[in-house]
């Protein structure tokens, strides 16, 4: 089986890798033995502090501004992030973890688009009680996806990819008792994000939006019909200054990465006051 003797060789390797600067490339050499991947990322996000990237191929469509604002807001929106804060484990497709309606969000368009990724498998490991993993598997081919058969390749060797990742950043994750829980900070901001200006139901409204639900999914969740929903939004898009989701997705992450030693509250409060002369 050359296959099986070529992801051995390949899995010796990356063991011998273990906390040395190879590791994520190897990983990555690794899972491509079994599965064909296009394209890939592993993003370690510590206990308390902004997401890192642990290794990256970068598109020639991505600049490095899109890079930024993932790094620095964009990434509470991420489907794979939000799975890992709610402690769900294992390998998953993006279909399985985004809502409906999800590729017509802002975030889809501003991170998947320019990433030219057709599908997304990845594993989402837990490295200590705040700290987990995101290794991103990408198809950019035309009409690729990832098959059935493949996704079960990747789950099948879970176990062992889940070992050797604790191994490698056991050491890196642990955050300091009294150092400042920046990815804390995010999930309230974006929480508070517009509720100066909007009512309780717009601005639940506004953050699903955010999230990537699509108006019927909002619906749902809220229990209100679907005229309703588009009213709310109508009325909060007035009071934001905004007139599509585009413009409301930028004001949000605008805001967040202006937003100078923040304590609470909304972003926008500050980001709205008039400059000082």
């Amino acid at each position: 089986m050359p296959e099986l003797k070529d992801y051995s060789q390949r899995l010796a390797l990356l063991i011998e890798s273990i906390q040395t600067a190879d590791f994520s490339a190897r990983l990555i050499d690794t899972l491509r033995s079994l599965v064909p991947i296009d394209d890939a990322t592993v993003i370690l996000y510590p206990a308390r502090g902004f997401p890192l990237l642990e290794y990256f191929e970068e598109p020639e469509e991505l600049g490095h501004s899109t890079l930024d604002h993932f790094i620095r807001a964009a990434f509470v929106l991420d489907p794979f992030y939000i799975a890992g804060t709610e402690q769900h484990f294992g390998v998953f497709r993006l279909q399985e973890l985004s809502p409906e309606g999800f590729k017509d969000s802002e975030y889809y368009k501003n991170w998947y688009r320019n990433c030219g990724y057709q599908d997304e498998c990845g594993y989402i490991l837990r490295l200590s009680d705040d700290a987990f993993i995101n290794i991103a598997l990408g198809k950019t081919k035309p009409n690729s996806h990832f098959s059935d058969s493949q996704v079960e390749r990747l789950r099948s060797i879970a176990a062992v990819i889940d070992t050797l990742c604790r191994k490698h950043w056991e050491l890196d994750t642990d955050a300091a008792p009294d150092a400042i829980d920046l990815r804390q900070q995010l999930h309230q901001a974006l929480k508070h994000f517009g509720r100066s200006l909007l009512t309780e139901r717009e601005a639940q409204v506004i953050n699903l939006v955010l999230h990537g639900h699509s108006t019927k999914t909002v619906a749902d969740k809220l229990s209100i019909s679907i005229e309703t929903v588009k009213l709310h939004r109508k009325h909060a898009y007035a009071k934001l200054e905004v007139s599509s989701q585009a413009e409301l997705f930028y004001l949000f992450l605008d805001s967040l990465m202006s937003a100078k030693n923040y304590d609470g509250g909304d972003t926008l409060i500050a980001y709205l006051q008039p400059p000082r002369h």
